[in-house]
């Protein structure tokens, strides 16, 4: 019998759900995408998990994973960036039972891209200390010693040099400042050598669209930790979303 959870991703743009094979970390059927309301306030994005959930058709009992680009510390969202500012101190778990009428696994999109790419993808059967980073606008991570993910770790916002380290070495401002490959691999040095010196991780995994393009850049870069480009992409959020429900259901 196929293990299924479902996996919902709430991005800025747009919401993704799919349901999912836990022995493969494949989809079952197609995802299903509907555009992030606007405003995007909790009941308005809640009720759009409600239709992506009646659209997939999930059974009663099956674990739910939703995913949330900002950190979720018990079930509660303590700031956000890319959703409307109504979302900080709610209680997601609530919300969504409310509007669900079942339960919710609520947890940040970067920890649920990690675990996805541990269980499932480039650091699959991997043990030790897992260092997944997010290359975009900014930097998300996440961080897997021996299977087990450290939530809510904010790596991209370590101060280095006197600076955000997103601000410097995100493919965000790779684009917007206009470097060049080697000119961004130098800031990616500084970046990946001071986690790699607070750290000591057994490897990195570097995700995000810039990843596809990793044999620009992870040649370039001097570094004792391996290092190599996820696997999972555009799947990784509600992959890692529902792996992640149905191992705290």
């Amino acid at each position: 019998m196929i293990q299924v959870a479902c996996g919902i991703d709430i991005g800025g743009s747009g919401v993704k759900g799919a349901l999912v094979d836990l022995d493969t970390g494949e989809y079952i059927g197609d995802q299903i995408r509907i555009p992030t309301p606007n405003p995007a306030t909790p009941d308005a994005v809640a009720k759009v998990c409600r239709e992506l959930v009646d659209q997939l058709d999930v059974k009663v009992g099956v674990p739910i994973g939703v995913t949330f680009p900002a950190p979720v510390f018990d079930g509660v969202v303590p700031y956000m960036a890319n959703l409307d500012q109504s979302w900080v101190d709610v209680d997601v778990r609530a919300l969504m039972e409310s509007h669900l009428g079942r339960a919710v696994v609520p947890l940040n999109d970067a920890d649920a891209a990690g675990i996805a790419e541990v269980a499932y993808g480039a650091a699959k059967g991997r043990d030790g200390v897992i260092v997944f980073t997010t290359q975009g606008t900014g930097i998300g991570s996440a961080i897997i010693v021996n299977g087990t993910l450290l939530t809510n770790t904010e790596l991209g916002h370590l101060e280095i040099d006197g600076h955000d380290a997103e601000k410097m070495a995100s493919a965000g401002q790779k684009t917007l400042q206009g470097l060049d490959w080697e000119q961004w691999a130098k800031r990616l040095q500084r970046y990946y050598g001071h986690v790699e010196f607070l750290l000591n991780p057994d490897l990195f995994v570097v995700g995000g669209g810039v990843s596809e393009n990793h044999d620009k850049f992870m040649p370039l870069l001097d570094l004792k930790t391996p290092m190599i480009p996820a696997k999972l992409l555009n799947t990784a959020g509600i992959v890692g979303a529902a792996y992640y429900a149905a191992r705290q259901s």
